[in-house]
């Protein structure tokens, strides 16, 4: 082996697994199931006199390696510190299957980066550094990979997090506040009498939170479930059941982007305090506050975004609807969200057109949020931006629900809890309306909510808060703030080459070239069934955009033309005669038609939620083309050019409006260009305009 094969990961490797067999060829066990550690480094650094001349025994990752002839130092380090290994020649142990021990002879058997235990007395070298004479030294663990010398890129250092953490210990000091954080609150709630009580991660109807959820689907029930997005309605349901003070610690999931603050998955609690009021439950979280952040970083000081913020300090309250009265001259209830809207544009925010009036106030609200320093509470939050919360009963147009804000940031939510079914239910139906139009993160009606209020649930307070609040005061982003950061599944090159013999899930052929398409039908055959079932011209006219769209990627990617057209010509045959039964009965006359079976399971997967995950591209393309031609086609209707001359950015645009051609599906779109991404190794971002791009080309050739 040469030496520059050698000095890459491939040729390391290569080299470790050689040692790794040469230790099993001398009857070393190179991963024997226990270890005999007697002390960790930081008991031995800290207590050098009293074990001084002692026989100890530490385990630990060999972080570095000097040779001077007859001795041998090694950098030894755990999860507590590091501590020198001094190894003589006279003094060690020699190679020896019964003891398991590794003698002089054979220390270039052990790597930096082996984890190995060693056996000795503690003493001082001539340096005055505390070490452990070794005497005995065993293989724990042979590690066949080199540790990396430096981890700087982002992308790599949250994927390989472990070396992360190796590498940057201060990043693994994170994670241990990270627990005495959780720690810290659950200290803090069960002193006050709080019960922790573990509620369902999967529901029927999710709530609690303006966010879109995550969905997945229940085999032994066969339904679909949405992942949590609050703790909230579980909770509450436990007052109804008779419980007074209640709160969970766990995860949960919002179906929305990334970034600095946010992240889909992440851990959150939320307590419920019966016969308390909103007043109560701040009090309480002033002193929570101040516990917890002495407790974990020993102060109630910090200087975070240019503010100098001191927790034990007063806390002060803003109004709501004064506050933006006197920055912007704005009334919340009465004036135009036009009005708003220019403000906000002037203050450069834009939020594109038919932005109805709680986007455009809590807006507003977050302007003016970014100067405060705190600490403070919200107060005063209008009723129509919080449709869970109880309302003020000196103002029915206010509720009782506050806000801690500190540097410029909300660090949790809380309100005087709506018990009042009639008015709960109300408020849900309001919410339902804004979903139907379009709002995906509109709160769902939950029936069976409203049920448990009938039968009673006691005026109470409830408080919220995610590990955003750690992520604040650690001063990092929420990917910082996260041991392990969800990322696009990858597979790099030289992984591939490590594993020849792996077919990986990247490298699986979503072709439909090899599928048997014996029954197929002709074009003319497929359009005759079109005008037999279909007599709608736009279901028609739909159907050709669709069918001419997939035959375009079909091309794109050399794939089969004729049916990756009929396909999307007939994907919603059934949809006119009779939408209740779609796909259904479209399924039901393509197999007594003898069509083939990659049209069905196209047309089956297409129904999103209802039928199977897409297993190819043509799957994958029908799903994302569908919903995508009907917003293209409804924003051409807008433009006197048709489909001319239009812009991508400008359809993207119109996708992120929901309030623009409401019906349509965005997640389906999302769904369907995220699994094509995958299958060619695309970004989404990347796969979307193209896929966009493809569909205005195609329709713009058929006018």
């Amino acid at each position: 082996m040469s030496a520059s094969e050698s000095s890459d990961l491939i040729g390391q490797r290569k080299l470790r697994i050689e040692k790794l067999n040469k230790l099993r060829k001398l009857g070393i066990d190179p991963f024997p199931p226990k270890s005999f550690r007697t002390h960790t480094t930081q008991q031995i650094l800290n207590s050098f006199e009293e074990l001084k001349g002692k026989n100890v025994c530490v385990a630990g990752r060999v972080w570095s390696k000097r040779s001077h002839g007859k001795i041998v130092f090694y950098d030894l380090r755990d999860f507590f510190g590091e501590i020198q290994l001094y190894i003589k020649s006279d003094e060690l142990l020699p190679t020896d299957t019964e003891k398991q021990s590794i003698g002089f002879e054979d220390l270039d058997l052990i790597d930096v980066g082996d984890i190995v235990e060693a056996e000795g007395i503690i003493t001082k070298t001539k340096s005055g550094e505390i070490s452990v004479l070794v005497h005995k030294l065993r293989m724990l663990t042979k590690a066949i990979r080199p540790l990396p010398t430096n981890l700087e890129d982002k992308e790599e250092r949250y994927r390989r997090r472990y070396l992360d953490m190796q590498l940057h210990p201060e990043i693994r000091e994170r994670f241990v506040r990270r627990s005495e954080f959780w720690n810290a609150i659950r200290e803090f709630l069960n002193s006050k009498g709080f019960i922790e009580i573990n509620i369902p991660v999967l529901e029927h109807v999710t709530g609690g939170a303006d966010a879109k959820p995550f969905v997945t689907h229940y085999d032994a029930l066969d339904q679909d479930f949405y992942l949590r997005i609050s703790h909230e309605l579980p909770l509450k349901r436990l007052l109804g059941a008779g419980y007074e003070k209640v709160y969970d610690i766990g995860p949960r999931f919002r179906n929305e982007g990334f970034s600095d603050e946010h992240l889909p998955e992440h851990i959150a609690m939320e307590f419920y305090w019966a016969y308390a009021d909103a007043r109560d439950g701040m009090e309480l979280t002033k002193e929570m506050y101040r516990y917890v952040l002495q407790k974990v970083y020993g102060t109630t000081k910090f200087n975070i975004k240019g503010f100098n913020v001191d927790l034990n300090s007063e806390w002060e309250e803003i109004d709501f609807v004064k506050v933006i009265k006197d920055t912007f001259d704005v009334d919340v209830f009465e004036d135009s969200v036009d009005k708003m809207l220019q403000i906000l544009k002037d203050n450069g925010v834009e939020l594109g057109d038919n932005v109805n009036r709680n986007r455009a106030v809590d807006n507003l609200w977050k302007l003016i949020r970014k100067t405060i320093g705190g600490p403070a509470f919200l107060v005063n939050v209008p009723k129509f931006l919080s449709p869970l919360a109880k309302s003020d009963p000196e103002n029915k147009e206010l509720t009782q629900r506050f806000h801690p804000v500190i540097a410029g940031s909300e660090l949790a939510n809380a309100f005087g809890e709506l018990n009042d079914p009639i008015d709960q239910l109300e408020r849900f139906l309001e919410q339902q309306e804004l979903r139907e139009s379009g709002d995906d993160e509109a709160h769902m009606l939950d029936i069976d909510f409203v049920e448990m209020l009938e039968y009673g649930m006691p005026p109470a307070v409830g408080f919220g808060l995610s590990e955003r609040v750690f992520w604040f005061f650690e001063n990092v982003t929420a990917k910082e703030g996260v041991p392990f950061p969800q990322l696009k599944y990858y597979i790099d090159e030289t992984t591939k080459k490590i594993y020849p013999h792996i077919k990986f899930e990247a490298e699986k052929n979503f072709s439909t070239n090899n599928e048997n398409l014996e029954g197929l039908p002709s074009r003319q055959e497929a359009i005759d069934f079109l005008n037999e079932k279909v007599s709608d011209e736009y279901q028609k006219t739909h159907a050709l955009m669709v069918a001419k769209a997939l035959e375009a990627w079909a091309k794109k990617l050399d794939e089969n033309s004729e049916l990756w057209f009929i396909t999307g010509l007939l994907h919603d045959v059934d949809y006119f005669l009779h939408p209740d039964q779609h796909p259904d009965m479209a399924i039901e006359w393509f197999k007594e038609r003898g069509y083939p079976d990659a049209l069905i399971q196209a047309v089956k997967a297409h129904y999103v939620g209802k039928g199977p995950n897409p297993r190819n591209l043509l799957d994958a393309a029908l799903i994302a083309t569908d919903e995508l031609s009907g917003l293209i086609y409804a924003y051409a209707l807008m433009r006197p050019e048709k489909f001319k001359n239009m812009q991508v950015s400008k359809v993207i645009k119109q996708m992120k409006n929901k309030s623009f051609a409401a019906k349509i599906n965005r997640d389906d779109i999302n769904f369907g260009v995220q699994k094509m991404a995958e299958m060619l190794n695309k970004n989404f971002d990347e796969m979307l305009e193209m896929h966009i791009q493809l569909l205005i080309d195609t329709f713009n050739n058929m006018n």
